[in-house]
């Protein structure tokens, strides 16, 4: 793992590389009692070629400023965190993608918390940032269907073609306007968890959140949400929610899948239809009405952990 310190008074430090292993905490921690923390969920394949490519790390490594500037913790170079992901990469990355594994892949997690002792409430003044490697289960091939603790996503299996969500509650609300939903943070996810687990317990996958009197549809459990639908005037689209209220992650394969749709698929190919690509705010209703008339072709999520698993 590498890890690099900030002070208030120091600025960002020398980073390390060490051997993985536990971090050295106060109970007072600022990240233990004010949520001062952010990460980021990037990978590196074994390439068919044998080499190692990273997917789009400047991507993540911007996103994460934005998370850190979101919940008060120190400006930082994205250029020079990626660089740190890439030292981590060098080392480990043929150690645990041995090249006649081609396909394989690590999950890297960058992340910064607030290491500042004391019950102040107030940006940290000291913080630590940490990189590390994780391997990771393939959870967009498929494959056999836990639903348990251990393994809190649902996967598709040849016996299930799809996932299943369940339309979230009116009491209770992933992101909202003015909130942190854009943001890579803990506390995007922890309030969430027990809303998955009654989807879980009720026989569904994941959750669909849903957002105000109208149901808007933004994201499905911790992914971005897509429909492949014709809209009324026969116009093929793939609608998704937009990132401009701050509710939606800008997600990196979000990101993808929309500039693949807009620059391959703008017109027919391969007996597809050409494809409209809309980001805008939708509801439930709409996706309910569309399901009616036949006019939803599918649905999907996507995200770095979990590709891009379907719905029936």
């Amino acid at each position: 793992m590498i890890t690099c310190s900030w002070t208030a008074t120091t600025g960002w430090q020398t980073p390390h590389l060490v051997p993985y292993g536990p971090l050295t905490l106060m109970p007072t921690a600022s990240a233990l009692h004010y949520a001062t923390e952010c990460f980021e969920g990037t990978k590196c394949y074994r390439g068919y070629d044998g080499k190692l490519r990273l997917f789009r790390p400047d991507r993540n490594c911007a996103r994460m400023l934005s998370s850190a500037r979101r919940v008060g913790l120190p400006d930082f170079e994205p250029k020079e965190l990626q660089k740190l992901i890439e030292a981590l990469t060098a080392v480990d990355g043929g150690k645990w993608l041995p090249n006649p594994k081609p396909g394989n892949f690590l999950y890297l997690r960058p992340t910064m918390i607030g290491t500042e002792p004391g019950i102040a409430v107030r940006k940290p003044r000291e913080v630590l940032l940490y990189v590390v490697a994780l391997q990771f289960p393939v959870l967009d091939e498929p494959q056999e269907i836990h639903t348990t603790n251990d393994s809190p996503s649902g996967l598709v299996s040849p016996d299930k073609p799809g996932m299943k969500l369940l339309a979230s509650r009116d009491d209770m609300v992933r992101a909202w306007p003015g909130g942190f939903g854009f943001a890579k943070v803990g506390a995007n996810y922890g309030p969430s968890f027990n809303a998955q687990a009654e989807a879980q317990e009720r026989g569904y996958d994941q959750v669909l959140w849903l957002l105000g009197k109208q149901g808007e549809v933004t994201e499905a459990g911790a992914s971005n949400f897509f429909v492949v639908w014709r809209n009324k005037e026969g116009v093929t689209q793939l609608v998704t929610a937009p990132l401009a209220d701050g509710i939606i992650l800008d997600g990196v394969t979000r990101r993808s899948v929309l500039e693949l749709a807009r620059h391959r698929l703008r017109r027919p190919l391969r007996g597809l239809d050409a494809l409209e690509v809309v980001e805008r705010k939708f509801s439930m209703d709409e996706v309910q009405e569309a399901v009616e008339g036949g006019r939803v072709l599918e649905a999907f999520a996507a995200g770095t952990a979990v590709g891009a698993p379907h719905f029936p």
